[in-house]
């Protein structure tokens, strides 16, 4: 009987830990997904990472990209902290952009995103 007791206890311990694990990459997946959407100009996907506050601002962004070539090298991104209901993500990596044959470059490490969860969903909220 104490055999299956174990069994299920570290059962429970697996079920909850990988739930917590979860939720904790929420904000951070959000904003890889929302930085993948910019970068391969999925208007969908943007919007699906963003909330409602934020859409047209993440639109503004989406546009902004609209004529110029861009990829992504080298993203990673954590929580940093939070601000009241905001978890706030910080990236690392580099948006590599062409315009015209023309190489640009954005830091992602030059912008804090603030990301919230809303029934179940981590969705960027803002950028600082």
């Amino acid at each position: 009987m104490p055999s299956k007791l174990a069994i299920l206890m570290l059962a429970l311990s697996i079920t909850l830990s990988a739930c917590g694990a979860s939720a904790s990459g929420g904000a951070t997946t959000a904003v890889e997904g929302y930085i993948t959407a910019l970068a391969t100009k999925d208007q969908a996907a943007l919007i699906s990472n963003s909330c409602a506050d934020w859409e047209d601002d993440a639109l503004i962004e989406l546009d902004s990209f609209a004529l110029v070539e861009v990829t992504v090298d080298g993203m990673s991104c954590a929580e940093s902290g939070a601000d009241g209901d905001k978890t706030l993500v910080d990236c690392t990596g580099i948006l590599n952009m062409s315009y015209n044959g023309e190489p640009q470059s954005l830091d992602l490490a030059d912008r804090t995103y603030e990301v919230i969860e809303q029934n179940g969903n981590w969705l960027v909220c803002g950028v600082r």
